[in-house]
């Protein structure tokens, strides 16, 4: 059951960034960057698979995530909540449960056995899906994932994240000309601020943090 009453995205968006930074899920390291799927460096790393460990957080952030999605999408806009493997199939069942929805998930790839599926779980002709994953960066996984989905006859026009990188300029028109809008919860804008209001990290890494979030693609280049 959903509360009728809830806070602004914005504050939303300061919570949730809170709460990653309280159960360790954000990661931030200047001297030593993490390597991202793109083979590139970032000082920054979010994990938001912790979070199905920590039921009070979980259970918040499910609220916020669906109140979002009504409150931008519509109260009555699906019929299909859909989670996509790996990370976005705990939380479609949450998402799912709370909207009294039926839920599947989408596979990356076909399991090469059986029935050779992608989409597990039961999906119909013209059903409005929706798409939830943990989280996005440049928009380029949600693709196939959509794709997937609108090959069963169904209909898939967003998708919703906890978590949305919100530092490449192509994202949401990548996500756009794909006729796919994009629901959020937080971006490392709002992970920075709180990171600075609660002094979660030193002065230095955090200066090191705004630059790469400033211009991605320079301070990738500079360490590339």
């Amino acid at each position: 059951m959903i509360p009728t009453s809830f806070p602004s995205p914005e504050e939303m968006a300061r919570l949730t960034a809170r709460m990653l930074l309280e159960i360790g899920a954000v990661h931030l390291n200047s001297d030593e960057p993490f390597i991202l799927a793109s083979g590139l460096p970032s000082p920054t790393y979010i994990d938001c698979r912790k979070l199905i460990s920590y039921p009070r957080i979980r259970s918040t952030l499910m609220d916020f995530l669906t109140v979002t999605i009504m409150r931008n999408a519509g109260f009555e806009a699906f019929d299909n909540i859909a989670g996509g493997e790996t990370a976005g199939i705990p939380f479609a069942a949450l998402i799912a449960e709370r909207m009294a929805l039926p839920m599947t998930y989408v596979r990356k790839k076909p399991k090469g056995y059986g029935r050779n599926a992608r989409i597990e779980g039961v999906m119909g002709e013209g059903n409005r899906v929706l798409l939830v994953e943990d989280l996005t960066t440049d928009g380029g996984s949600k693709l196939s994932f959509v794709d997937a989905i609108r090959e069963t006859g169904a209909t898939c026009a967003h998708t919703a994240v906890i978590f949305y990188y919100g530092i490449f300029p192509d994202t949401e028109k990548t996500l756009g000309d794909h006729g796919i809008n994009l629901h959020h919860l937080c971006t490392w804008w709002d992970v920075l601020a709180e990171a600075k209001s609660s002094k979660a990290f030193d002065k230095g890494t955090l200066k090191e943090v705004e630059s790469f979030l400033t211009a991605p693609k320079t301070w990738q280049d500079a360490r590339s």
